[in-house]
């Protein structure tokens, strides 16, 4: 078993240099407050920290801990806006994501709103595009595009070293269950081949959200080399999985030669889609399918 956790202590070479060689001359009267945590990440990267001055706090993983101090305005949670301490952070663009949809209404009563919710088929596609508009917005376009291709560079470079990676399956920790998960930065932007599911693995469809439960044993039938682990409940305060225990359950199903690693949780649950954050799964990612047990 095998354990990938991430601290601003690392050295993370691209994520690293993005924040190094942003400094952006930002629009000074653009006051920010954003709910998109993936969003916070990309001005962040792009060096306008000084724009933000709302934030849900709770949810702040440990990389963006900065952004907890008194002079950012604590708007709530992701799913319970405070729109007093919204409207007292005076924001002149409120950034929010499908989470904040239900108060789009009352949001859009504070300040001008942008979703910044990533939108289509093509993953990459719309995370260039919204880095790029939250750019024009704060008249950071230089600084966005340098951003963008060291990181496109990075992707392709990552795609290559990544031709003939193991058998990998990718599921979500929720409450003592396994789901398929599909990711995006895995399967899209990595070039990971999704592994075929058994007829024993069903989708079910929750309202208007479809899931696909993974019992051990479904685990077994597809025989995974590596299974990369989103925990949803350690991301949100909830009791996190224990990876060992994982790993035994596993075993216990067949499922004996499997390496399980866990992904950092609020990376990949609550702030992917920002410059910082997409590479920092990037590097995640390799990091666990290149290691020497590979």
């Amino acid at each position: 078993m095998t354990s990938s956790r991430f601290t601003s202590a690392i050295a993370i070479p691209l994520a690293a240099m993005l924040v190094l060689s942003m400094a952006a001359t930002a629009n000074a009267d653009q006051r920010i407050a954003t709910f998109d945590l993936g969003s916070l990440d990309t001005l962040d990267a792009l060096g306008l920290n000084e724009q933000v001055v709302g934030v849900p706090k709770a949810s702040l993983p440990d990389y963006l801990a900065q952004y907890a101090t008194d002079d950012v305005t604590d708007i709530g949670g992701l799913r319970s806006p405070d729109m007093d301490a919204i409207s007292a952070s005076e924001p002149s663009l409120i950034l929010y994501t499908g989470r904040q949809g239900e108060w789009e209404k009352e949001l859009g009563e504070i300040a001008p709103l942008l979703n910044t919710s990533l939108q289509g088929d093509d993953y990459l596609a719309a995370f260039d595009t919204n880095v790029r508009e939250l750019a024009n917005r704060l008249e950071a376009e230089s600084e966005a595009e340098e951003a963008l291709a060291m990181l496109h560079a990075e992707i392709e470079t990552q795609r290559e070293a990544l031709s003939n990676a193991p058998r990998t399956l990718v599921v979500t920790h929720n409450g003592g269950n396994l789901m398929l998960n599909q990711h995006p930065v895995v399967h899209d932007v990595l070039g990971l081949a999704a592994v075929e599911m058994p007829e024993s693995v069903i989708t079910e469809t929750r309202g208007t959200r479809t899931f696909t439960p993974l019992s051990p044993e479904a685990i077994s039938e597809i025989d995974p080399e590596v299974v990369l682990v989103v925990d949803r409940s350690a991301a949100i305060g909830d009791e996190p999985a224990d990876a060992d225990a994982l790993t035994q359950t596993l075993a216990d199903a067949g499922v004996e030669k499997a390496r399980v690693v866990m992904l950092t949780p609020t990376l990949w649950y609550l702030s992917g889609g920002g410059l910082h954050s997409l590479a920092l799964q990037i590097e995640e990612v390799s990091a666990a399918l290149n290691s020497p047990g590979n």
